[in-house]
């Protein structure tokens, strides 16, 4: 009998950090990963930072991530769908990977039916209380006229800047990443208010780099799918299951139990 189809959600790739042969390591990885589930996916999620850096120009886009790219576009010309959101890093995407890769891209979460379940999927950046600081900044990059003043810089000088802006921002949140808050946890509470007006079983996102199922109640969890620059995880979805995986640990444990 054929096996049974399932759905995959991975995010947080950062390609291009910290240095160009960390990332072809990565890249590398992910590669292998892909190839790994093609047989048994039926649908590939992307759910934010695919790149630490991204930028299309008119006729320009950043250099290397052929792979990666390669290997995506094999999906998609096989008949998988591949659906790419857009990241904090990675927003200024114009329509490079609809016509030259076939994604289905997204700029805000969706809410999407399969295998039964009710799923809200979103890269997270910006949703959630407070964060007045980030909200500024995300607002600023997400606006048309900063957008294309940004392009009138080459692109030498230009994707200079951002990675050199990019890797700072790194090493300033890089412990945050790696601490959970509970239900102080923004994701947490952006899901807690949705659920007032709306049932969802599951809130999947990226962006926090701690991968996890955390139950905010009997019908309803969050998950965060974690990253690849530590954790190497995704999760895998069918009719009987969902289950947080790593691609290099196959004994890794990533739910949190609130209950206890």
């Amino acid at each position: 009998m054929e096996a049974q189809k399932k759905t995959y959600f991975v995010s947080d790739f950062h390609l291009g950090i910290p240095s160009f042969e960390e990332s072809a390591v990565r890249e590398k990885r992910i590669v292998s990963f892909l190839k790994n589930i093609k047989p048994q996916c039926n649908e590939l999620y992307i759910v934010g930072d695919i790149f630490d850096f991204w930028f299309e120009y008119k006729t320009v886009i950043p250099k290397g991530f052929v792979r990666l790219l390669a290997k995506l576009a094999e999906f998609v010309e096989d008949g998988i769908p591949v659906h790419v959101f857009h990241g904090n890093h990675d927003l200024w995407q114009f329509g490079y990977l609809e016509k030259e890769i076939g994604c289905k891209v997204y700029a805000k979460p969706i809410i999407k039916s399969i295998a039964g379940k009710k799923l809200y999927i979103g890269h997270g950046d910006g949703l959630g209380p407070k964060q007045q600081k980030f909200k500024f900044i995300l607002s600023v990059y997400r606006n048309y006229f900063f957008q294309r003043l940004f392009a009138f810089f080459h692109p030498n000088i230009g994707i200079g800047l951002a990675n050199y802006f990019s890797q700072k921002s790194k090493e300033e949140t890089y412990s945050d990443n790696h601490a959970f808050y509970g239900e102080n946890e923004f994701l947490i509470q952006h899901a807690r208010n949705f659920l007032k007006h709306e049932h969802i079983d599951y809130f999947i996102f990226g962006h926090r780099h701690l991968p996890m199922i955390y139950k905010l109640n009997n019908q309803s969890n969050y998950i965060n799918l974690g990253d690849w620059i530590d954790y190497n995880t995704y999760l895998e979805l069918d009719e009987n299951e969902v289950t947080i995986k790593s691609f290099t640990d196959s004994s890794a444990n990533y739910i949190y139990n609130n209950e206890n």
